[in-house]
């Protein structure tokens, strides 16, 4: 059975793999967005903004990295709805394929999408004058909360990929995924921010991913700050896959 799921999704992350190198527009807009963003902070607001002795664009980089993140998946959530359309879910339900494999394929072609992206603004980020003196380990420690985090979203984008009733509906969900680094560290410190506010940024996830992720970058000791990114990404995972399977269930049956 594992060897059936296997050799299924396979073929199918091919098939979507294939589908994305026909559009690379689609992740050329994913990346451009982060990247504009990235440089008007840095060198238009850059200046004003006090994150003490760092240099702006080494603070602002793990916020940008999640945005990317979160503009990737709402093409996940597209592509689930055009597929759901078009009627080839009804088609692959016909032929002796694991079920479960069709959404996987979505999932693994939206985290191969949104690791080039993330390379992509990542070279852009070297280019601008970012530095990390962190080692493999932290590197590592990095990339594996990106991809947690990937995933995560990803299983989110499939719920309205699946019920959504319009194109638009489908990936306008990302935008409040997109807005939510700006209520967090990802720009500024959250102590210069308003009482509400400051209490709404230091207990979201992405303050606590950002901040994982900034003190991985510069070698600082990470605290419990990994341990809530970790849980929120894990958390977020195990709830959107259950609400994703259930609503795939429904629509298969």
């Amino acid at each position: 059975m594992t060897k059936h799921f296997l050799g299924d999704t396979a073929a199918l992350l091919g098939r979507s793999l294939r589908h994305i190198t026909r559009s690379a527009d689609t992740i050329i807009t994913t990346t451009l967005m982060p990247i504009a963003m990235m440089l008007m902070f840095v060198y238009v607001f850059g200046g004003a903004i006090d994150t003490g002795s760092e240099s702006y664009v080494n603070y602002l980089l793990p916020g940008i990295l999640l945005i990317t993140v979160a503009s990737g998946i709402a093409y996940t959530a597209f592509r689930l709805f055009m597929d759901m359309k078009s009627g080839i879910f009804e088609r692959f339900q016909s032929m002796p394929i694991a079920r479960s494999s069709v959404l996987w394929a979505h999932v693994l072609t939206s985290l191969v999408a949104n690791l080039i992206s993330l390379v992509v603004v990542l070279l852009v980020a070297l280019l601008m004058g970012f530095r990390s003196s962190a080692g493999v380990a932290p590197w590592l420690a990095v990339a594996g909360i990106l991809i947690l985090f990937t995933l995560a979203l990803t299983w989110l984008a499939v719920i309205p990929g699946l019920s959504a009733k319009t194109v638009e509906g489908a990936s306008a969900f990302s935008y409040p995924l997109i807005f939510l680094p700006f209520l967090s560290s990802a720009f500024v410190p959250t102590a210069t921010m308003p009482g509400p506010v400051r209490a709404f940024a230091e207990h979201q996830p992405v303050t606590s991913i950002v901040n994982a992720l900034r003190d991985l970058f510069t070698q600082q000791p990470v605290g419990t700050d990994i341990w809530i990114a970790l849980a929120w990404c894990v958390g977020i995972l195990i709830v959107a896959y259950v609400f994703a399977m259930n609503s795939y269930r429904r629509k298969i049956s």
